[in-house]
């Protein structure tokens, strides 16, 4: 058995770009409102994150309060033709504006290095499709972020969130030999789920990404207490998944790996 760290799988938004993962939910919110002049919160946008992005739109509107009031609005449930106008106008706000959300969260060029110098292949999936993920490559290199493989959402038949598809799509195109030497690390249940699913260690992000809601300004500039009450939310939100590790942001990351590493060596698999 392998006794250390292969691979690390990373999710992209609230991971390593897009702190408190802006991007998607709020134009969550654009889309209902432009097509439907129907409102919901970027609270209700955030519920279902990590799915692909048909997906959460489906899930947004199967929220209880959502769906109450979609039928008094329009005197029925959303359908999936309602769901399909929804995406369809999603879709070009998304593309149009996620290279403006490519800012590393901190800590990620210091954490990609360190890892690169212990020989750990660097994968990474998203809930993005892939003509989203097309516009977010080259503005996130830019900046200092280029894994070595990555897939969306939309390029495996097999599907996306929570299935393991993504991941161990990461293990075969990495060549990785062991799924056990592999971590998944991601602010969102289902993307902890897909870890679990894959048979990897999982490693849940408390404050830079989906469950805390925070601007990288509202975190950095944050009491300690505000802090802890953000990871509880966030905790709370996680309850469920039984990651192996919960973390901060990303830059919490090396100590995470060290201590796997010795769990590995101890004959522990995930």
């Amino acid at each position: 058995m392998n006794t250390q760290v292969e691979a690390v799988i990373f999710d992209w938004a609230g991971t390593v770009v897009d702190f408190g993962s802006f991007a998607p939910t709020t134009i969550f919110v654009e889309a209902f409102k432009r097509e439907y002049d129907f409102d919901i919160s970027l609270a209700e946008a955030r519920v279902p994150m990590g799915l692909g992005k048909w997906d959460h739109i489906k899930a947004v509107g199967e929220l209880p309060d959502v769906a109450a009031r979609w039928e008094s609005r329009f005197g029925r449930a959303m359908t999936r033709e309602d769901i399909d106008t929804i995406y369809q106008t999603f879709m070009p706000l998304q593309v149009a504006k996620v290279a403006d959300h490519a800012d590393l969260i901190p800590g990620t060029t210091e954490v990609v290095a360190r890892l690169r110098e212990q020989g750990i292949k660097l994968g990474s999936c998203s809930g993005y499709p892939r003509v989203v993920m097309n516009e977010l490559l080259p503005a996130a290199a830019e900046k200092g972020f280029a894994p070595d493989y990555v897939v969306a959402t939309d390029d495996l038949a097999a599907g996306g969130r929570p299935g393991p598809f993504m991941a161990l799509q990461n293990v075969i195109a990495l060549g990785v030999g062991n799924v056990a030497a592999c971590v998944k690390i991601d602010d969102s249940v289902p993307g902890i789920e897909e870890g679990h699913h894959a048979g990897m260690w999982t490693v849940a992000l408390l404050l830079s990404g989906n469950e805390a809601g925070l601007t990288e300004k509202e975190y950095l500039s944050a009491s300690e207490h505000q802090l802890a009450v953000a990871r509880e939310k966030a905790r709370k939100a996680f309850d469920g998944c039984n990651a192996h590790y919960q973390i901060d942001t990303v830059a919490d990351l090396p100590d995470v790996i060290a201590d796997i590493n010795r769990r590995l060596a101890a004959g522990e698999r995930p």
